[in-house]
């Protein structure tokens, strides 16, 4: 079969693999289920929830070979920052340091060399002198941060098509170097409720490249659980669970070797279960005081819903959902209405009513 095709003075072909000469690999994970080698992540979250604190708390892992926050141990590796927006001396450092990482294994990416010009780093035009720069490490790069993850992108970061195209190079990097590559974004806003990885900001295409997707949020301090006003939750994976999460809050500490300077760090708490949709649900429903909120919302429609009188609750959770309203909400909003219910006979299910 002749796939060759003359394109002006270039003769260019198509490179085929038959599937039977590839051998079949595990993934190789460097936090198991959340951080994978030469796979693309993205962390999300709204104002407030310290994604970047949490990605030095990553960092400083990585480079002592610490504990995750499921107890694991990690590999000791190197760790490369490249931020558009916070500076090392006066931010990431000192979180770096609050975190306890051992600074010798990491490494900013301060700029870039044209000749005698120094110019700074640009993520949509500079990966692949990168890519040249990191496979000269000697014992390599686990984690490559990129803060945020839209600088990638020269064109529309709203257009699925440019977004793609602008994170390919990215990607590539990170699966020809082997190094875990985690993007950092905000949340668009007024979407709660709505499928927590379309809530990225821009388009749709950040969510799909990435492999895995992380999200952060604050919980209300009346409702807080695991130990933490904060949650982080995976809310997809392509290449493992994209379920649960851990509770964290976020910590001020002054510097021992450098008194008078104070920087935040990632204090872990208990693993939460459940969706991401539901997670976030619960930690988002009370922050919104006006009456705006998911748990507010999730209250008007089981009110409304059963203002004619008794209904199934197979019925209810399917309306509910299909709404946007996470199952975990309504629950806490029928709680909170005080709505009775009582087991059909012959195994049928519950009936659920307004109080009498």
């Amino acid at each position: 079969m002749n796939n060759e095709q003359s394109n002006g003075h270039r003769c260019t072909s198509i490179i085929f693999k038959r599937a039977n000469t590839i051998t079949p690999e595990p993934i190789g994970w460097i936090w198991h289920g959340w951080i994978a080698k030469g796979k693309v992540h993205i962390l999300a979250g709204p104002p407030g929830t310290g994604k970047t604190t949490i990605a030095m708390a990553l960092a400083a892992t990585i480079s002592t070979g610490g504990r995750w926050p499921d107890g694991t141990q990690a590999t000791k590796g190197n760790v490369l920052i490249w931020s558009g927006e916070d500076d090392p001396k006066d931010t990431l450092v000192p979180r770096l340091m609050a975190a306890g990482a051992d600074m010798s294994r990491i490494t900013f990416v301060d700029g870039v060399r044209d000749g005698n010009e120094r110019r700074a780093f640009d993520p949509s035009k500079d990966v692949s002198t990168l890519k040249d720069a990191i496979n000269k490490v000697a014992d390599g790069v686990q984690l490559l941060i990129v803060d945020p993850i839209v600088t990638a992108v020269s064109g529309d970061s709203h257009k699925n098509a440019e977004v793609r195209r602008g994170l390919q190079p990215l990607a590539d990097l990170a699966a020809q170097t082997g190094c875990a590559l985690l993007g950092i974004s905000h949340l668009s806003k007024g979407t709660q409720g709505r499928e927590p990885t379309e809530r990225i900001v821009g388009s749709l295409a950040f969510g799909a490249v990435a492999r895995v997707v992380m999200m952060a949020a604050k919980q209300s301090a009346e409702e807080a659980q695991g130990g933490g006003d904060r949650v982080l939750c995976r809310s997809k994976s392509n290449i493992g669970a994209d379920h649960g999460g851990f509770a964290y809050s976020l910590k001020q500490s002054e510097l021992e070797r450098y008194p008078g300077i104070f920087a935040s760090h990632v204090q872990w708490g208990d693993a939460i279960e459940g969706s991401a949709r539901e997670i976030l649900a619960t930690a988002e429903e009370l922050h919104d005081k006006g009456g705006g909120g998911a748990l507010c919302k999730a209250a008007r429609f089981l009110a409304d819903y059963l203002k004619d009188g008794t209904q199934q609750q197979s019925k209810i959770k399917e309306a509910a959902e299909g709404a946007g309203h996470s199952w975990r909400t309504i629950q806490r909003a029928k709680k909170n209405l005080g709505v009775a219910s009582e087991k059909m006979s012959f195994g049928k299910g519950w009936l659920w009513r307004l109080p009498d």
